[in-house]
């Protein structure tokens, strides 16, 4: 039930968290070039960041909920410790809301220059979210900052080395970063598909442009940054790094398998072995000692099927992220030549596709955070099994079933909206006369009605 709902709500937080960056740096290049169609671009996307924020609510809400109702054994023994990062969440949240609320306010309202300082903090707010959010869960991956009593009970906490974590800065930049990424491949992947289908305006071209550069300029920072992470994994979780390498016996010279499964025996079926790679990603050198699943118990590692799914949501990861390079250095090598978008179909393929893709990387990097971790919920302090709650199966399996319902509703009730918005807006402009339907939006204000009444050659109900 939590691996659904988080799974579910992932798919909306790079929207939530790098949305208003992207919307901002639009609404500035609008203002700085007194160029309407950035200006345009930028007043519609905040009206998809608020609606994207008005189903964030909801799933974020039923997350808050299940880490009571599914983990008394964890909130109970251990909310004191780690429990200021969720509280930093909420305030990032509420603060959220209200700034996005005088972000649509303000359209058309205020000054254009106050307008956009206005909106700035926004992407700081979405940040300190992303912040509690990760130091809660760095800290479960690397629990520090309190000592334990002869009951076994956390005391002495120091909520500074709680929040801080030996793992809290590699996950934070890892998972920002992402973020932004994301955001710039999902938004540029719907104006190439515009793009492909013939609609080769500025509008479309500008509206790809923008978000794609942040993308492409960010992809091979991530890449560093996820091979940092991967490397304070390898020093700090050596079991979760053996987990997403399918490394069974300590030693070194270890090789590298490119998909593949994991037996109980401890061998490997499948996928490419690449000798001695490991070891050499691990530390640079083939001489490299990598710690094995058999280093431990059995009950203090992941199952066999537990790694397998790691390894390959660390694998798809590595894979998608090394074919994101190529497409951004493609776009690179385009513009640095010609000063223009690549010109080839395929590329807006690419693109079109990169936003889905980097979407699944990020399901693939929770993944590989939570099921390396097994069995323990807080690192070999707390096993899952004794967090979670005695309710019975049934009523689990009742609580799932509502939450699955309410939450495809939600998605439907988001898609649906999101394409009536679509086409509310291809209507802008269509023929000699028409009405723009902008004017009587929602997401932003109203402008003064026309004067109506003898002499003005308007009557109350015309559109002219």
């Amino acid at each position: 039930m939590m691996a659904f709902t988080l799974a579910s709500h992932i798919i909306l937080v790079p929207l939530g968290v790098a949305l208003p960056f992207i919307t901002l740096l639009m609404h500035y290049r609008g203002l700085r070039g007194a160029d309407p169609v950035a200006l345009l671009l930028a007043r519609r996307w905040s009206a998809v960041m608020a609606v994207q924020f008005a189903i964030g609510i909801v799933t974020g809400t039923v997350l808050s909920f299940e880490f009571g109702l599914l983990w008394p054994g964890m909130m109970g023994r251990w909310g004191d410790v780690f429990g200021l990062g969720f509280g930093v969440e909420a305030w990032a949240f509420f603060l959220e809301a209200v700034l996005i609320a005088i972000y649509l306010y303000g359209w058309r309202r205020l000054k254009p220059w106050t307008h956009f300082w206005l909106g700035v903090p926004l992407p700081l707010a979405a940040l300190m979210g992303a912040f509690g959010i990760i130091a809660a869960n760095s800290w479960m991956n690397t629990p520090q900052g309190f000592t334990l009593d002869s009951a076994g009970n956390p005391v002495d906490v120091n909520v500074r080395q709680a929040v801080f974590t030996p793992m809290f800065g590699p996950q934070y930049w890892h998972f920002a970063v992402a973020m932004f990424l994301t955001a710039g491949y999902v938004v540029a992947g719907v104006y190439a598909v515009g793009w492909l289908r013939g609609r080769r305006d500025r509008y479309h071209r500008l509206g790809f442009t923008v978000p794609f550069t942040v993308a492409a300029v960010l992809t091979p920072v991530q890449f560093f940054l996820g091979d940092n992470i991967a490397r304070q994994i390898f020093h700090k979780q050596p079991i979760k790094f053996a987990a997403a390498e399918l490394v069974w016996d300590t030693g070194s010279h270890v090789p590298e398998y490119l998909f593949g499964r994991l037996q109980e025996d401890g061998s490997i079926k499948g996928g490419l072995k690449i000798p001695q790679l490991d070891s050499i990603l691990a530390g640079f050198t083939p001489d490299t000692q990598v710690t094995g699943l058999s280093s431990v118990p059995a009950s203090d590692r992941p199952t066999a099927t537990q790694a397998t799914i790691v390894h390959w949501a660390f694998d798809i990861m590595a894979t998608i992220g090394s074919v994101l390079i190529l497409l951004a250095l493609w776009y690179a090598w385009c513009w640095w030549r010609r000063r223009d978008l690549p010109r080839s179909k395929w590329f807006f393929r690419c693109a079109a596709v990169a936003g889905v893709a980097s979407v699944v990387t990020v399901e693939c990097g929770w993944i590989t955070t939570e099921v390396g971790r097994q069995p323990w919920i807080v690192y070999q302090n707390m096993r899952v099994s004794d967090a979670v709650t005695p309710t019975g199966a049934a009523s689990l399996w009742t609580m799932l079933g509502v939450v699955a319902t309410v939450y495809v509703l939600l998605f439907g009730a988001f898609l649906v909206v999101l394409l009536k918005m679509r086409d509310r807006w291809r209507l802008t402009g269509t023929g000699p006369g028409a009405e723009d339907p902008e004017t009587d939006s929602p997401y932003g204000p109203r402008p003064e009605p026309a004067p109506t009444g003898p002499g003005t050659g308007r009557s109350p109900g015309s559109a002219g």
